[in-house]
C-alpha cells in the first residue's frame, strides 16, 4: 500500500506534465494509439521469448515516430494514430496466437494493478520523472508556444518538429513505464480527466499544469483508499473518482 501511494503520487506528477501538453494540442488520443502499439510489442516478446517490456518499448518509441512522421507527410494526426492503433492490435493477436497457449501477464498489462508497485517501478519512473522535469524546464516556452499554436511558432522560427517528435517520445516511454504497474485503463484517464477538470477553471497553461497535478494527486490517493476500504479494484476506483470530479466541474461551470 505505501509502494502504491507512493508511485501514484509519482505517476500523478509525470501524467499531469505529459496530459496538459497532450490536452492542450488536443491530441488525447494519442496514449490510446501508442498503448495498443504496445500490444504489438508484448507480443512478439512472448513469441521470440524475450523481455517483453523491452519490445513494448520498442514498438511503442516506432509507433510514436511514425504518428509523428505520417502527421508531417500530411495525414491527419487522427488518421495516423489510428493506422498505428490498428497495427499494433493485429499484430500483438497474431503473436499471441502463433506464441500458442495461454499468456496470463497480458491481463496485467491491460488492466495493471497499482497494488503490485515495486521499490524498482519507484526507482525506475521517479528517474523518468526528474527527467521529465528537467526537459520542461529546460524548453518550456517553446512548449507553451508549440502547444497552444503551432503555426504561429513555426512563424517565429521556433524548433516545432523537434518539440512536437521529443514529446511524442517521452509519451511513449511514460506509457511503456507505466502500463503494466496501472494499465490502459487508468493511464488514459489520468492524462486527460484532471486536464479536462483543470480546463473547466483556466486557460492558461501554467495553472491548468499545476491543477491537474492536484486534481491528480486527489483521485490517485482518494481512489486508492477507497479501493482499500471498500475491497474493489482501485484502478476502477481511481477512474470514478476522476470522473466524478470531472462531472462536478462541468456542472458548477454551467452555472
Amino acid at each position: 500500500m505505501i509502494n502504491a501511494m507512493i508511485g501514484v503520487t509519482i505517476i500523478s506528477i509525470a501524467s499531469a506534465i505529459i496530459g496538459t501538453y497532450i490536452v492542450t494540442r488536443r491530441m488525447v488520443f494519442i496514449s490510446g494509439g501508442i498503448t495498443h502499439a504496445c500490444f504489438g510489442g508484448l507480443g512478439l516478446g512472448y513469441w521470440l521469448g524475450v523481455s517483453p517490456m523491452l519490445t513494448a518499448a520498442l514498438f511503442a518509441v516506432g509507433g510514436a515516430l511514425g504518428v509523428d512522421h505520417l502527421s508531417r507527410r500530411g495525414a491527419r494526426r487522427d488518421s495516423a494514430i489510428a493506422v498505428v492503433w490498428a497495427l499494433g492490435m493485429a499484430l500483438g493477436i497474431l503473436f499471441v496466437f502463433m506464441t500458442g497457449g495461454y499468456v496470463p501477464e497480458l491481463n496485467t498489462f491491460l488492466f495493471g494493478n497499482v497494488l503490485t508497485i515495486t521499490r524498482a517501478d519507484l526507482w525506475i519512473f521517479g528517474g523518468f520523472t526528474c527527467a521529465l522535469v528537467l526537459f520542461y524546464l529546460a524548453f518550456y516556452p517553446l512548449i507553451v508556444g508549440v502547444s497552444f499554436d503551432q503555426d504561429f511558432a513555426r512563424t517565429r522560427n521556433l524548433p516545432v518538429g523537434f518539440i512536437n517528435t521529443a514529446m511524442t517520445v517521452i509519451v511513449a516511454i511514460a506509457i511503456v513505464l507505466t502500463i503494466r504497474m496501472i494499465g490502459i485503463m487508468l493511464l488514459m484517464s489520468l492524462v486527460s480527466l484532471p486536464q479536462m477538470v483543470s480546463e473547466r477553471f483556466t486557460k492558461r497553461y501554467t495553472p491548468m499544469l499545476t491543477l491537474s497535478v492536484g486534481i491528480s494527486l486527489a483521485g490517485c490517493l482518494g481512489g486508492l483508499w477507497g479501493a482499500y476500504w471498500l475491497s474493489v479494484p482501485a484502478s476502477a476506483a481511481i477512474v470514478l473518482l476522476l470522473v466524478a470530479f470531472y462531472a462536478v466541474a462541468s456542472l458548477r461551470t454551467r452555472r
